[in-house]
């Protein structure tokens, strides 16, 4: 589960990103995270993974206090999660094998686990058969494919998504979610940020609007409506 209660976070030049914020998300639960640019979701985002330290409140995700919790207790909190961006950031001289076993490989992982969890999770992707390309002989769907292999290959509890389909076309966005719709079906809780409304639309679930820092709508099986 993930709770975050009054989450303030101020940032050093005086902007105040988030303003108050309680939520709670239940294990296995698909949440969109919406708003315009500069509204706070990506901080939000940032918060859930320890990028960003929230600057007073609770939050706390499974086991974690993340406000209590030490700088050398946030390798251990990231095993639990699985983070996919919009620019994917993979490692350019390691193929899509490489990308994916490297999650497991930091976190020393036997080399038998490793080859058959990267397969399977590969498989699982449609890319079992482009494992020995490179990043760049893939097109940018293909590369959040493996993005999103990488990010489940350790078989986290929550996949956070950051504008996981923001570079791609409509097509391509909708074969990621399908794949992330079935990530979910896992038991494995998503929280997505996005500008796509089509996808929150078409593929409705719990939306969460985030608006100068506040959150102004929790919606069970909303829609995005597009404020400024």
């Amino acid at each position: 589960m993930i709770e975050l209660k009054n989450v303030v976070k101020e940032y050093p030049n005086g902007i105040t990103a988030l303003k108050g914020i309680d939520l709670t998300i239940e294990q296995g639960e698909f949440v969109y995270i919406v708003g315009a640019s500069g509204s706070g979701k990506s901080t939000l985002i940032k918060t859930l993974y320890r990028e960003e330290k929230i600057t007073s409140g609770i939050i706390k995700v499974n086991e974690y206090d993340l406000v209590r919790m030490k700088d050398r207790q946030v390798p251990y909190l990231r095993r639990e999660l699985g983070v996919v961006f919009q620019d994917y950031r993979l490692l350019p001289r390691l193929t899509a094998y490489e990308n994916v076993a490297y999650a497991m490989e930091v976190i020393e992982k036997r080399p038998e686990e490793i080859k058959s969890r990267v397969i399977e999770v590969l498989e699982m992707v449609g890319l079992k058969d482009k494992i020995r390309r490179y990043p760049s002989e893939l097109s940018g769907g293909e590369q959040q494919r493996v993005a999103i292999a990488r990010a489940i290959t350790n078989k986290p509890s929550v996949l956070i998504a950051d504008e996981p389909t923001g570079n791609l076309d409509p097509d391509t966005s909708n074969e990621i979610m399908e794949i992330i719709e079935r990530i979910n079906q896992q038991n494995t809780t998503v929280i997505m940020a996005t500008h796509n409304q089509s996808i929150v639309n078409n593929y409705v679930h719990r939306v969460i609007t985030i608006k100068h820092g506040h959150l102004v709508s929790d919606q069970e099986k909303g829609a995005y409506r597009y404020e400024a």
